[in-house]
């Protein structure tokens, strides 16, 4: 039985972290930090005979991708649909200025994501409705072969929930930390089996992030 093998990844640092901005499709950059990050997937990755290379169109995903494919000689390809989640009118901002600019929707946690929206953004329901069509097309393109994605923590719990088959309302329980590596193995037979999750050479043990 043959199968595509997925290595998902999740961008580098970026330099608004300490701000803990919500950056959605807000263009940001990646650190210093974030690009040795990318070096090292990027070394992590090299046994692994990857054919092709994907990423959302965001600079910080752009980057991360450019510094693998690099070192694996491969061109990357930019695919508009693996963007972040949207967060309409809160984007750029802090919880706290959110907040204080937009006091009826203050209300409002990443938790509510699964069917609610702010203002101009998706619900991670629309998110799932844009990504996954896009995934199942790259996975079709590459039988036997293995392949890797760049993107964003949003983008790849929303492929994560989908290949574990758990419910919208567990989006949020899936750690993507920045420098990540997840492993997808797709078979011919519609099995997904999740080889890894939130791994590879970046990882440390450090406190949960709480939403």
């Amino acid at each position: 039985m043959g199968f595509t093998r997925l290595f998902l990844i999740r961008h580098g640092q970026v330099v608004n972290h300490h701000e803990f901005r919500y950056n959605g499709h807000f263009d940001v950059d990646i650190t210093d930090l974030g690009v040795e990050q990318m070096n090292r997937v990027a070394d992590f990755l090299a046994p692994a005979r990857i054919k092709a290379i994907y990423s959302s169109d965001l600079q910080r995903a752009v980057k991360g991708a450019e510094i693998i494919a690099k070192r694996l000689d491969l061109k990357p390809t930019r695919i508009a649909a693996l963007r972040e989640i949207h967060l309409g009118r809160w984007e750029g901002l802090t919880r706290e200025e959110a907040s204080e600019r937009f006091p009826e929707e203050a209300h409002l946690s990443f938790k509510d994501l699964t069917t609610k929206r702010m203002e101009g953004g998706e619900s991670v329901i629309e998110l799932r409705t844009r990504v996954l069509p896009a995934v199942s097309r790259l996975i079709s393109l590459h039988p036997d072969e293995a392949i890797a994605i760049v993107a964003h923590g949003g983008v790849n719990r929303v492929i994560l929930n989908d290949a574990l088959d758990a419910a919208d309302k567990n989006f949020f329980s899936i750690e993507q930390d920045y420098g990540c590596v997840n492993v997808i193995d797709y078979f011919s037979d519609g099995l997904r089996l999740v080889k890894l999750l939130n791994g590879g050479p970046n990882q440390e043990l450090k406190p949960p992030v709480i939403y």
